[in-house]
């Protein structure tokens, strides 16, 4: 039994949050973003899903956010938008931020 990848839509709409964080590769403060991701992965562990999305390569999933400033950070969870911030969020912020989201579910 073989399983197909998930599509973006079905990687959004799943119980699991998933932060994704629209960027570009020209984008210096989308770069300083990514330690941060990293860290943040490692706090939370299994808790989430990180995804990155390049905005040159998926414009029509850049567009259909709104994004107009990178990085964009969305935080979503069964297909809604739980948070969204523009610009480089602090490491301790970002697990502060999504960890009260993962708590009120609870």
């Amino acid at each position: 039994m073989s399983t197909q990848p998930l599509t973006f839509s079905e990687l959004i709409s799943g119980n699991q949050p998933v932060l994704v964080d629209f960027f570009a590769t020209w984008c210096g403060p989308c770069q300083m973003m990514q330690p941060i991701l990293e860290d943040t992965a490692r706090q939370l562990g299994e808790k989430i899903k990180i995804v990155k999305v390049d905005v040159d390569k998926n414009p029509l999933a850049a567009s259909k956010f709104q994004v107009r400033g990178v990085p964009t950070l969305i935080l979503f969870q069964k297909g809604q938008i739980l948070w969204r911030q523009s610009g480089v969020v602090p490491a301790h912020q970002l697990v502060n931020t999504i960890e009260g989201y993962l708590t009120e579910k609870v």
